[in-house]
């Protein structure tokens, strides 16, 4: 007979594979989300422990200690101190590694100090014979009160020594290993007096950490004559960590042996390689240049590949399907809308990957701690370099990742500046203007000038970035200290599962978060484009067979007549014409004007709206890819292609700069807590972005 799921909580300090261990634990089964209410990200999977006991492990966000400073640790805590919140774990699994114990240990003593059930686990056991590490686990489980599994998430080994723990959760002691009175044994005695059916250590976390627990009302515990000053409490916690180390260096000169001699270190060399004031900036662009070379290059074929098929299944369904509204939103509407999507994913999939492989290799932690100094000069830390990396996926963990940013001023403009920073969001954007604009050229034989533009969008976004952190460091008066710390890990193979699903997880979240609205749109703007309240739209075919300056056209040029007829005089072209005065400067036609405007939503919505509209605008029964359809676009007075060198570089501009993405706004918005800065960002960002193009294409035009 099955029993209920084991509910599991992973906990631990980052960089200790805590998100290796889930992914071996939990593979494909698990689900990404948000904690209701806040927008720290939520990570629970399922894992079959035998053949009758199932478990649902919670991974938590990574903590140093039960001493809180951000909203992540904050959850942390308080699910801890709430038995009846639906997640309290049965049992709590605190990840720990070989090299860093002595401080990984520290968060272990506090939660077991909670009373729950605790499994310890030490992480990287493989790396233990490099390091010349040795461990007498018999030692650390008696001092400890726990069992401990020792592992290598990376290679799956102790995996099932762990999973025989978890299920026998109910046979752990739950004796904490500091005494909660060995702090201050007076303050401490009268804390039981007034709540004797408390837990001491529970009591104390309420008190000095800004945090919730049940019914106890926190304001009755301050202002009992008990309570101390915030200084009062600063000193009790200090003890408190000072008497955990004493009891951790003791059990560790026991347990822990470390022999240099027969260590087999490269750590060292290669942190000063790539670390170095010099070398270590030529090895980042370096990096930079190879990956933005390789997304062009390497997802090409599969990228034309894709667009092919969607233009051959869009042509299919126009000849095989009945004639009629229906078939015309599939092939018009749904086929180009989904295609706008698809064919993004092979540079995206690489683009993840490749941030991937340098988060899993050790190396971004190197990269954050040689951009501190640059980036102080900017009213930045290298804190900040997180969120504008992680700003090259998407804006809105980007935005979300500030949360680690202890200085509130720091982390408003970290905040304020990360949509400046390339997202996925515009790579759609980005390579179907580069193609159309840049040639397709080498230079030496490997370097693609496609991909060199490519490389320049991202950099010129990150420089715009910077440049605004100094204008808003200048302009924003806040008085606060900052302080730099940055765990840098040893450095590892990337491990294959972790590299594949962190790409598996990062390409569906855009596939199916921009597909509805993509989709979505591409099916308004379908409509849009099929109806309108003119009379001359259903009269269209007579007006122009009928007008004297058509008659010598053939019938393929008088369909095409027809077809951009109905189009100007349809809901989307009124809408584009209205707007067209605001960006003809810019180069633009009504069509991309309507472009801009859906992108508002999301960028990447761009390309599924051209697609949309020129399926419409187009009569035409054989593959035309989007590609081609944009390069063959001709203004018609002029006759010139619309999409030349100036407006397209124009266009680039625009979307490196502009603020287009509600989505964004909304976290923003809930992150400051006010409306105040994302209003700012959005006609601030745009209005530069317009200004900014104008130029571009009166300059190259």
């Amino acid at each position: 007979m099955k029993s209920n799921p084991i509910k599991v909580a992973l906990i631990g300090n980052p960089n200790t594979g805590k998100t290796s261990l889930f992914n071996q634990l939990t593979g494909l089964n698990q689900q990404v989300g948000n904690y209701p209410g806040i927008t720290v990200e939520r990570k629970v999977g399922t894992c079959s422990l035998s053949e009758n006991q199932k478990a649902t492990i919670l991974d938590l966000p990574g903590t140093y200690s039960l001493n809180t400073n951000s909203l992540d640790e904050n959850l942390v805590i308080e699910l801890l101190l709430n038995k009846n919140d639906k997640d309290y774990p049965d049992v709590v699994v605190v990840v720990t590694e070989v090299e860093n114990l002595k401080r990984n240990l520290l968060l272990f003593t506090q939660i077991k100090d909670l009373e729950i059930p605790t499994v310890l686990v030490i992480n990287m056991a493989d790396q233990m014979e490099k390091k010349g590490i040795s461990i007498d686990i018999p030692i650390l489980e008696k001092a400890l009160k726990t069992k401990i599994a020792l592992v290598s998430s990376r290679q799956g080994t102790g995996i099932e020594v762990l999973k025989k723990i978890i299920v026998d959760y109910k046979d752990l002691s739950t004796e904490a290993c500091l005494n909660a009175s060995e702090i201050d044994k007076d303050y401490f005695d009268n804390l039981s007096r007034i709540y004797p059916n408390q837990q001491q250590y529970k009591l104390w976390l309420v008190i000095s950490q800004d945090v919730n627990f049940g019914t106890i009302n926190k304001s009755v515990l301050q202002n009992n004559s008990f309570s101390k000053t915030d200084s009062e409490l600063k000193k009790l916690q200090h003890k408190e960590t000072v008497k955990r180390y004493q009891f951790i260096n003791d059990l560790l000169k026991q347990s822990k042996k470390v022999d240099l001699s027969k260590a087999r270190d490269l750590r060292s060399q290669l942190d000063k390689i790539l670390t170095h004031k010099v070398w270590g900036y030529v090895i980042f662009f370096g990096i930079l240049f190879l990956i933005f070379q390789s997304i062009f290059d390497w997802s090409s074929i599969p990228m034309d590949f894709i667009d092919e098929q969607f233009a051959s299944l869009s042509s299919w369904v126009s000849e095989h399907l009945p004639p009629g509204k229906l078939t015309d939103l599939i092939a018009q509407g749904v086929i180009p809308g989904i295609g706008g999507v698809v064919i993004f994913i092979p540079q995206i999939a690489f683009l993840f990957l490749f941030i991937s492989l340098l988060e899993e290799s050790g190396y971004m932690s190197r990269v954050v701690f040689l951009m501190d100094k640059g980036m102080r000069r900017f009213g930045l830390s290298g804190k900040s370099l997180v969120p504008l990396i992680s700003g090259t996926a998407c804006a809105i963990p980007a935005v979300m990742a500030t949360r680690n940013i202890e200085n509130w001023k720091e982390r408003l403009i970290t905040i304020l500046i990360t949509p400046f920073t390339t997202c996925s969001a515009r790579i759609p954007v980005y390579t179907i203007l580069i193609s159309l604009i840049i040639p397709e050229k080498r230079f030496f034989g490997f370097l693609n000038l496609q991909g060199l533009t490519l490389m320049f969008l991202y950099a010129l976004g990150f420089i715009m970035a910077i440049l605004s952190a100094k204008i808003l460091h200048k302009i924003l008066k806040f008085n606060s200290k900052s302080f730099f710390v940055v765990e840098m890990p040893n450095y590892k193979i990337p491990y294959y599962k972790n590299v594949g699903l962190n790409v598996i997880e990062k390409t569906k979240a855009f596939v199916f978060g921009a597909g509805k609205i993509i989709i979505s749109l591409s099916i308004i703007l379908w409509f849009m484009a099929s109806y309108s309240p003119k009379d001359d739209f259903n009269n269209a075919e007579e007006i122009i067979t009928s007008d004297p300056k058509n008659q010598s056209l053939s019938e393929d040029d008088i369909n095409d007549k027809i077809a951009s007829f109905k189009l100007e005089n349809s809901y989307i072209g009124i809408i584009g014409r209205t707007i067209e005065p605001l960006i003809e400067p810019l180069g633009y036609d009504w069509k991309i004007g309507i472009g801009i405007v859906a992108s508002f939503a999301a960028r990447e919505v761009f390309v599924g709206t051209m697609a949309t509209i020129y399926s419409v605008g187009s009569h035409e029964d054989e593959v035309n890819t989007i590609k081609q359809r944009m390069k063959s676009e001709v203004h018609p007075l002029t006759g010139k292609p619309i999409y030349t060198f100036a407006s397209g570089i124009s266009l680039l501009l625009f979307y490196a700069f502009a603020m287009q993405c509600m989505s964004t706004l909304a976290v923003v918005k809930k992150e400051t807590n006010s409306w105040k800065w994302p209003l700012i960002q959005l006609f601030v960002m745009s209005g530069f972005a317009y200004v900014v193009a104008l130029l571009a294409f009166q300059v190259l035009k």
